[in-house]
């Protein structure tokens, strides 16, 4: 990727080549900002004297990853590329873990108690905490890149998935009032649609059981594609492991299930639920946003012969897309959500109960959860130099998810390390790296 570059003020000029950066460094004229994206600051320079061109921020939302891309107009060349891993799985599942231990805290402490609905209307527009964090993720790194390059422009893609014609493409007319159980009842459907045997293992004449083929631990859904038949047997020895796994000896009969159930809607539906919450806030920047289809993406793409991925379906968005552009050699970073931690200082375990308790401090001996460091171990059993993220103790012992740099130490390990080895290279943002280069 291109360097961004910042004047002496602190203001954004146009991306630089590596090379030219590091000529920079060199002689002195320019000293490293910021590590993720690289960024250098100017030394002797202001954007007076200097000439800048337009960019566009092109984002191409999506409920797992998100690709951004910086392209310059004129001349078609992408000088950033993003990838951003959202958490909003992660967010879903503690929010459902909370919720039952607080449920069951209250039916052992309290009496019976009739649910009272005055104070749960919730103001227009709201989103799923799990959902809004997408929206918050992307908006948070386009205006960090508004602030280390001069964008003039922004480019979403504006796409609403109708997942009635993804279930049935030949639907129409008042069929759309009519769901998939139109007629039925749930186990009688199911019982239609996949026979009266288990269809792990064939068992006839046994009570079956409604099975989901993708567990909701594992992010699955209680919509009717996504439920099957099982015995008793089956339904306990599969638990929560996904189907790909616990018929891994059967390739057969998991072909036959995977063909049988349906596209999961889970993707598409948080894509049309933060659509407009999204251009709402891109809005708030200042700059003109463009709006364009995903067919019109998909359109752009295979006329300039770019094969598909999360950051190049961006560069792709909207009719702004250059006829030519300039890409060869860009290799995207991967950013991953992580958040900021938990206020939460009393730590339960699996039924509720307390225990243990979370010091109120974020810092020890100047190092925080999420920092990312480099550690020079000169001996003993993790001895090595290592890059990777911490996570602190209250005693001068951290774990490091370490990357080893030297090339005969290639997998990624996790390590106990004192901080007199550590040295802070990124604060903690809230965000993981990685770069693919």
């Amino acid at each position: 990727m291109r360097v961004f570059v910042l004047d002496q003020n602190k203001q954004p000029l146009d991306p630089c080549h590596p090379a030219r950066a590091r000529e920079l460094l060199k002689k002195g004229r320019a000293k490293v900002f910021k590590r993720y994206p690289f960024t250098i600051i100017m030394q002797d320079r202001s954007i007076d004297n200097s000439v800048t061109h337009p960019h566009r921020i092109k984002i191409d939302p999506g409920s797992k990853t998100t690709g951004i891309a910086v392209v310059q107009e004129h001349t078609g060349q992408v000088t950033s590329a993003l990838e951003i891993n959202h958490r909003g799985q992660n967010i879903k599942n503690s929010l459902e873990s909370r919720r039952a231990l607080r449920r069951g805290r209250r039916s052992r402490k309290t009496r019976y108690r009739k649910p009272r609905f005055l104070n749960r209307k919730r103001p227009e527009g709201w989103l799923p905490p799990s959902l809004m964090s997408q929206v918050l993720n992307i908006e948070t790194w386009t205006r960090r890149l508004i602030k280390l390059c001069p964008i003039a422009a922004i480019s979403q893609e504006l796409v609403r998935f109708d997942t009635q014609k993804m279930q049935n493409p030949e639907v129409s007319g008042i069929e759309y009032q009519h769901g998939e159980l139109f007629g039925f009842e749930v186990k009688e459907y199911l019982l239609a649609k996949w026979g009266h045997n288990c269809v792990y293992c064939g068992a006839l004449d046994t009570p079956l059981e409604v099975e989901h083929i993708i567990p909701k631990s594992k992010g699955g859904s209680n919509r009717v594609s996504n439920l099957t038949l099982a015995c008793r047997c089956c339904n306990q020895k599969k638990g929560n492991d996904p189907i790909e796994k616990f018929l891994i000896k059967k390739p057969e009969t998991l072909k036959k299930v995977l063909a049988k159930a349906k596209t999961p809607l889970k993707d598409a539906a948080a894509v049309n639920a933060t659509r407009w919450e999204l251009w709402r806030r891109l809005k708030l920047t200042g700059l003109p946003v463009e709006t364009g289809t995903g067919g019109l993406t998909k359109f752009n793409r295979k006329t300039r012969g770019i094969e598909k991925t999360h950051w190049t379906d961006a560069i792709c968005v909207g009719k702004s897309t250059p006829k030519k552009l300039l890409l060869n050699g860009m290799k995207p970073l991967t950013v991953t959500a992580k958040g900021h931690g938990v206020r939460q200082r009393c730590r339960p375990n699996k039924y509720g109960f307390p225990k243990a308790h979370a010091p109120s401090a974020k810092f020890f001996k100047g190092f925080q959860t999420g920092d990312i460091v480099k550690a020079d171990i000169k001996k003993g059993k993790y001895a090595g130099q290592y890059t990777g993220r911490i996570a602190i103790r209250y005693r001068p012992s951290f774990v490091l998810s370490a990357k080893p740099t030297l090339r005969e130490q290639a997998s990624d390990r996790k390590i106990d390390v004192h901080p007199k080895y550590l040295k802070t290279i990124f604060k903690a943002d809230g965000y993981e790296y990685m770069s693919n280069q």
